[in-house]
């Protein structure tokens, strides 16, 4: 009797103890629960509020990171540019962050193919519409497409903050094996080590493939390297290296999560000066 009295005397001044500092802190009293229960509530509390805290944690970088920004000051990496010349009329556009659409009308049937390589293996969205002086031969056309798909380049990648910057990618085609390496630092430069058996792929010159991307080196600010590493089919190597451009420079074009809107350079700067 004596024992049990004492043990709810107990009880009582503990829950009152509770109760007092309850009102000093400001906080709403509630009754003391036994240590076992309140071990199996603060596991799964502490870990919801891990999560939230990973989530806040997410959602704050996130916010921090700055997207990349084109010339034309639009935040989609689009960019479309026109050139007009007594040889030749080209109207190229290009979407950095596309599904791969391409629509191709240069009056040149194998270079609308390769247009197609790349758009679809790069991800790309492309439109390039052209009529030159094909008449005398390909060369305009050919050079005047690549110039301005070079300066279309530029423009949607504009200031080139966060991106990956390099892009390196090896592409097979049966027996043709191409590496293309580029950087898109903001300084032109080819080297092209094809060696191509045929001079012409259907109607297209085979020299014009070297020539078409020295010319979009030239206006992208963009250092380029192209191996030939095995190949006997002119159509098979030149694909292969539509194909291995395309994903070398899908790479370098896509955003660095890392970075968060950073540019990959040591001196801040990418563009050509």
């Amino acid at each position: 009797m004596v024992v049990a009295f004492a043990a709810t005397l107990s009880l009582q001044l503990q829950a009152s103890a509770q109760a007092s500092s309850a009102s000093t802190s400001g906080r709403p009293w509630a009754p003391l629960r036994p240590a076992a229960v309140r071990q199996q509530v603060s596991p799964a509390s502490g870990r919801r509020q891990r999560a939230a805290g990973r989530r806040m944690s997410a959602a704050v970088q996130a916010v921090a990171a700055e997207p990349a920004v084109a010339a034309n000051g639009a935040t989609a990496r689009v960019a479309t540019v026109q050139r007009q010349t007594k040889e030749t009329s080209v109207k190229v556009t290009i979407n950095l962050d596309g599904t791969g659409k391409c629509h191709s009308k240069t009056q040149i049937p194998f270079l609308d193919h390769m247009m197609d390589q790349l758009a679809s293996h790069g991800l790309f969205d492309v439109t390039v519409e052209a009529e030159g002086d094909t008449w005398i031969d390909d060369h305009h056309t050919n050079e005047d497409i690549a110039l301005a798909l070079g300066t279309a380049l530029s423009q949607a990648l504009g200031d080139r903050k966060g991106i990956h910057r390099f892009g390196d990618f090896t592409a097979p085609l049966d027996e043709a094996l191409i590496h293309v390496v580029l950087d898109l630092s903001g300084r032109p430069h080819l080297s092209c080590g094809l060696e191509l058996p045929t001079e012409r792929i259907g109607s297209y010159e085979t020299q014009l493939v070297e020539h078409f991307f020295q010319s979009l080196a030239n206006t992208s600010g963009m250092t380029l390297h192209i191996r030939q590493l095995a190949g006997k089919n002119s159509h098979h190597i030149v694909e292969a290296t539509f194909k291995a451009f395309a994903r070398a420079l899908r790479h370098a074009c896509e955003t660095d999560p890392r970075r968060a809107g950073t540019i990959a350079s040591s001196k801040g700067v990418l563009t050509q000066q």
